[in-house]
Parts: C-alpha cells; sequence; structure tokens
C-alpha cells in the first residue's frame, strides 16, 4: 500500500510532466526553508513560478483545490520569497507568481496567479 508521502510525490510527478508538456522549465522540487516547503518550483519565460500541488482520490470532503486555504497560501508565498532570496535575486524586482495543481483523481486542475 502507498504511503502518504508516495502519493504525494506522485502527484507531484504528474504535476511536473504536465506543467513540462505546457512549456515551462522544471527548476526544483521540494525547497525547505524553515518558513515551509514548495512543492515544485518552475520557470515560464521571465516568470518565476512556485507550484502547490494537491491530490485527493475522494472528493467526499471537497475538491483538491479547496484545501489551498489562506493560511497556506500566506506560508507558500513566505517560502517562495525566501526560495527568490536564495538565488540571490530582489523579491520586489523578479517576475513571480504562484500556482496550484489540483489533482482530483485523474481529473488535474491549472490554477494560475492564486
Amino acid at each position: 500500500m502507498a504511503t502518504a508521502r508516495d502519493t504525494g510525490l506522485r502527484a507531484e510527478q504528474t504535476a511536473r510532466h504536465y506543467l513540462e508538456g505546457q512549456g515551462l522549465l522544471f527548476l526544483c522540487s521540494n525547497y525547505t526553508a524553515k518558513t515551509g516547503e514548495l512543492d515544485l518550483v518552475m520557470r515560464e519565460n521571465d516568470t518565476l513560478v512556485c507550484i502547490e500541488v494537491k491530490y485527493r482520490d475522494d472528493d467526499g470532503y471537497g475538491s483538491a483545490a479547496e484545501f489551498v486555504t489562506p493560511s497556506k497560501l500566506r506560508k507558500v508565498k513566505r517560502t517562495f520569497e525566501h526560495y527568490i532570496l536564495s538565488c540571490g535575486l530582489n523579491p520586489m524586482h523578479t517576475l513571480a507568481r504562484v500556482d496550484v495543481v489540483a489533482l482530483d483523481g485523474d481529473k488535474l486542475q491549472w490554477l494560475k496567479n492564486v
């Protein structure tokens, strides 16, 4: 039986392959700082894109997208700013956005600039 970690990694791989097919360039996965963790960091043209991946195999308690709470987004944005600074970039002068890839079973939804 697959663990939650295995399921999460598979969801991230699915999201990564989908986004690469849409023209995004993979930079890193599972970036960790004391403020949190980023699932995927990619680049679309001149824009750094942080991807939060959510997976639900059963929508009985809500869709995957509904599990990305305002609190979670604040944490992701703080961690993304840390990532940008760690790359030697200025967050005020770097094109960046946070996206969500929500996987409900086999259904993928890409929400840009959340």
